[in-house]
């Protein structure tokens, strides 16, 4: 006669069975061409019914549906530690973290493993750091010049004058795409959508995230507006199906960067200006400091916010995100949170 608590442990063993099948198989799937452009293929169906669905709702309900998720978790890990409901708690826990895995990667965890971009360009050189500091240079006079046709507040800093044109702008550009890099249908529905978790995420470093199972596009909407619409755009680009961090930086340098909207145009020009720096840095501080001081007054006291927004919300929580962010990007065939390299290689090659 089998026990309860041997009917138990079979089910423990099943779900932790599923779980590692589930790890193995989709291994598997992302080794086979065939089958990352099948999901490449289902994304495409599932995106605009997902922004459809979840696009007219006034608040995040991914952020909402998070909420829920990590209670159950918390729940789950509470009960865990009380004999009488152990073996139930874990049972759920298992079977959750099934589903959910489940879910992520056919909604989402395949296209990590897409065609990446910078083979779509028709160079693919090591990026220089003769070319790159001519570019920054570029870089430097577009945004003095676009920063001079933008509003600023009474302390003289850069402010957004009208958000929703700018995410209006940022849809149109999407369907502009060059088409040899993407081929990707854009649904032209306004998904973007304000964090409920904003004040938590100024401590995390964390400036906005795509929730794969709404199809939202979330931002921190007590960031400095130099940051806001370039993080909309690069947000944009995972809606697109553009996975990986910095080739979602490439596409929302893309959509950006010849935009007629002065606000979107001059946060591109600064997020590519201050990219370009942080590769350089590292082999030349001296041309670096150099490109700073040439900064216009306004861009200084852009400049001089952003610092003062990040030095206030430094601390262990950024540190603890900045870790975890950098082990998921690895495990996802990116390189790591705090490298810029491959946005400068696609960068430089495009603008070759």
């Amino acid at each position: 006669m089998v026990t309860n608590t041997t009917k138990i442990t079979y089910k423990k063993r099943f779900w932790a069975g599923i779980l590692l099948a589930q790890f193995l198989l989709f291994y598997a799937f992302s080794k086979l061409k065939m089958m990352v452009s099948f999901f490449e293929w289902f994304f495409e169906l599932q995106k605009k019914v997902h922004q459809i669905l979840f696009s007219w709702i006034p608040f995040s309900f991914g952020d909402l549906a998070y909420l829920f998720l990590g209670a159950f978790l918390l729940y789950g890990i509470i009960l865990c530690f009380k004999k009488k409901s152990r073996n139930k708690a874990v049972l759920q826990l298992l079977a959750v973290i099934n589903i959910f895995y489940f879910i992520y990667q056919i909604f989402w965890g395949m296209l990590y493993f897409q065609t990446p971009v910078i083979r779509k360009l028709s160079s693919q050189k090591e990026p220089e750091i003769g070319k790159a500091k001519t570019l920054a240079l570029r870089y430097l006079e577009k945004c003095k010049a676009t920063r001079q046709s933008v509003k600023e507040d009474k302390n003289g800093i850069f402010i957004i004058t009208d958000l929703n044109s700018v995410q209006t702008e940022i849809l149109s550009r999407q369907a502009q795409l060059p088409k040899y890099i993407s081929d990707k249908e854009a649904p032209q529905i306004n998904a973007f959508k304000p964090s409920l978790f904003k004040t938590v995420m100024n401590f995390t470093g964390i400036l906005g995230y795509y929730n794969p199972f709404t199809a939202e596009a979330q931002y921190n909407s007590q960031l400095p507006h130099t940051m806001i619409p370039f993080t909309s755009a690069h947000e944009s680009s995972h809606q697109l199906g553009f996975a990986r961090e910095q080739e979602a930086n490439f596409i929302g340098y893309l959509i950006g960067t010849n935009s007629t909207n002065q606000d979107l145009k001059y946060s591109t020009e600064y997020f590519t200006l201050k990219s370009l720096l942080r590769f350089i840095v590292e082999k030349d501080p001296e041309f670096v400091k150099g490109v700073l001081h040439r900064y216009s007054p306004a861009m200084k006291r852009d400049r001089l916010y952003e610092r003062s927004f990040i030095f206030r919300h430094q601390g262990w929580l950024d540190d603890f995100f900045g870790f975890t962010n950098n082990l998921f990007l690895k495990s996802n065939q990116q390189e790591g949170a705090v490298t810029y390299s491959y946005f400068i290689d696609l960068l430089l090659n495009y603008e070759k």
